[in-house]
């Protein structure tokens, strides 16, 4: 069935939680961390992000990591055998509770090198999964409740981007908007979760010009997303930690794993910081919870979604 209901939010600034509290002390979750924009070699507080990642995934039993793009920083890979692969991943992500899967999507400055080779690296690494450009998986959850989750490759939607080093020619975004779409209609799932690099709104003043704001996938992406009342879109590309609820869809950015930056006031009743850090989610069938969390371990803001 289609999730055609409204979603009720509350939100809280959390100042010494490692990550978002549990719906109920008796429901069981998914739960799982979520980190983007931090290939840099260990440069910029990556590593200092991915042992406080590693930390928080063992206190609340993360079961997998997502990585919402930009994996290798400047210019992405050059082959199976490039040293960033160990040089900004294997040796930087060594927490055992960072040794489960790794479900990848693509961000701009990965399109600058070899994509091939980070969807190859997933045949001879034990954790690294990038099966496609972009793919879907649907997972049961402890409860018996479904969530769907759809993993997409932005960049070929962004204009600027043709002729440009972020080569992405020969890409039909066309044929993934249809892929979405049709999946989306057909989803029985009880949640429907969309994952991008590039955000579609932020919480920041675009008056500017600073290009928080993405219009391509407002004007071709959201439109799917409001059709179908997907509830949540996660996404990276803007390097911060970032939230913001628009139109019954809350859009969050986890793009801190390593360069940030300082922003300007959060607009839109949104919040937005420049602290370095990941983001948790526990899901069940009853909420969506998720948190927004430092490089201390600190939970700087907390949502949890209810279907209505």
């Amino acid at each position: 069935m289609l999730l055609t209901r409204r979603f009720f939010i509350a939100s809280t600034a959390i100042t010494g939680a490692a990550f978002a509290a549990p719906a109920q002390a008796d429901e069981k979750t998914l739960n799982f961390v979520l980190i983007g924009d931090w290939g840099r070699n260990g440069h910029d507080e990556q590593r200092e992000v991915g042992v406080q990642m590693g930390k928080t995934a063992a206190t609340f039993g993360s079961q997998y990591t997502v990585s919402v793009g930009d994996n290798f920083y400047e210019d992405g890979v050059t082959a199976l055998d490039d040293p960033q692969w160990q040089s900004s991943f294997e040796e930087i992500y060594t927490a055992p509770s960072l040794q489960s899967p790794w479900k990848v999507i693509l961000g701009n400055h990965d399109y600058r090198g070899n994509v091939q080779a980070q969807l190859d690296y997933s045949h001879t690494s034990h954790r690294w999964r990038l099966p496609a450009r972009y793919y879907t998986e649907t997972v049961t959850l402890p409860d018996g409740a479904t969530a769907a989750f759809y993993y997409l490759d932005t960049s070929p939607f962004i204009k600027k981007y043709a002729g440009s080093k972020v080569n992405i020619a020969g890409q039909d975004s066309q044929a993934q908007l249809d892929w979405l779409d049709a999946q989306l209609d057909a989803s029985k799932a009880h949640w429907n979760i969309v994952i991008g690099h590039h955000p579609i709104y932020t919480a920041l003043d675009d008056s500017d010009g600073s290009d928080h704001d993405q219009p391509d996938l407002i004007a071709r992406l959201n439109p799917i997303l409001q059709k179908h009342a997907v509830p949540v879109y996660i996404c990276g590309h803007d390097h911060l930690l970032q939230s913001v609820q628009m139109g019954g869809i809350t859009y969050v950015v986890t793009g801190a794993g390593s360069q940030t930056y300082t922003p300007k006031a959060a607009i839109r009743g949104g919040f937005a910081s420049g602290s370095h850090g990941f983001m948790t989610v526990k899901l069940s069938g009853k909420s969506f919870d998720y948190a927004l969390v430092d490089v201390t371990g600190k939970a700087l803001f907390s949502q949890s979604i209810l279907p209505g």
